[in-house]
């Protein structure tokens, strides 16, 4: 009788396992099927181009648009980078970098979103491939390190929601050329502060404003960088940070003013303009001017660009809630 209860079981957990194994090779093939039928469409779409050869369609880009869509890169944003670059006569070389950039952000378990929307907005401004390629692997770096701010974080225990969207926050203060202990002491007081998320974004952003008007007024990478942990040192909680920062810029333009009757100098010897940052790149492709609400720097222009107006004369607005 037990023997027989036993192979019962036997039975059972056998059909039990054939039932699972069939559920999961069912589903892979459903994926399969669906990838290489998303794969048909995007062949479809290159072959209605005329502008990439047999070799770019069929080696370079089709392998690497498969490579996107296993690694998890939804359709609609893999066929909208696709049809874009087409339209805007983006070459197959540099198609090719992008998806690589994307891939590689992909696997290491960062947004993507953010790169898309850069290519995005470089070709309906119709920028350069280089610029293009420039900005987006620039993002990308700065996707990593903000990451890294917020790995920083977390080893030391602080228990931090919505990871993604901070790195997205963190990345584009980089991009402005916030100075990353900043960041990472704004994460990690903040959090032990108990700001919420939405609270931490508005104070990123103001950094990026800050550091912007700092570049506005002449100042280097290195001198804002000082500036920046000067007032850290004399901030006991976040409210203090940005007001410190703000009275010690007022009181470098006020000195330069007094000194030399006009910009700060910088330790290079020449100002850095409101067009470049400290790198020499443009961290926002197009052709805004910066401002206090967006936080974004301003871009290449096609003319010299004109002397700005020194703060202390122009402060700007107060930024929106």
């Amino acid at each position: 009788m037990k023997l027989k209860k036993n192979k019962n079981k036997i039975i059972l957990s056998l059909i039990t396992l054939l039932t699972i194994f069939t559920f999961v090779i069912s589903v892979f093939s459903a994926e399969t099927a669906s990838i290489d039928e998303q794969l048909k469409q995007l062949r479809s779409i290159l072959d209605s181009s005329s502008n990439y050869s047999d070799f770019q369609k069929n080696q370079m880009l089709l392998p690497s648009l498969k490579d996107l869509l296993e690694n998890g890169i939804n359709f609609e944003s893999t066929k909208e980078i696709i049809e874009s670059s087409m339209e805007k006569s983006l070459d197959a070389y540099n198609v090719k970098k992008v998806f690589d950039v994307i891939l590689e952000t992909q696997q290491e378990g960062l947004p993507t979103e953010p790169l898309i929307n850069k290519l995005n907005e470089g070709l309906a401004k119709n920028v350069s491939n280089s610029a293009i390629i420039s900005v987006i692997s620039t993002k990308a770096e700065n996707l990593k390190k903000a990451n890294e701010i917020l790995n920083d974080a977390l080893q030391e225990g602080l228990e931090i929601n919505g990871e993604e969207e901070l790195v997205g926050i963190l990345a584009d203060s980089l991009e402005n050329d916030v100075p990353q202990e900043s960041l990472s002491w704004l994460l990690k007081t903040g959090t032990s502060e108990g700001k919420s998320i939405e609270e931490i974004s508005e104070i990123s952003e103001e950094l990026s404003y800050l550091s912007l008007l700092a570049y506005d007024s002449g100042l280097s990478s290195e001198e804002i960088s000082l500036l920046f942990n000067k007032a850290i040192d004399n901030s006991s909680n976040t409210e203090d940070m940005c007001e410190n920062i703000q009275n010690t810029l007022e009181t470098e333009i006020s000195t330069a003013k007094i000194e030399g009757g006009g910009k700060p100098s910088t330790s290079t010897g020449s100002a850095i303009t409101p067009t470049t940052t400290s790198s020499g790149e443009t961290p926002i492709i197009g052709g805004e001017t910066p401002t206090q609400e967006t936080g974004e720097a301003p871009t290449e222009t096609g003319s010299e660009p004109e002397p700005s107006t020194p703060p202390a004369e122009e402060t700007p607005s107060p930024p929106e809630n």
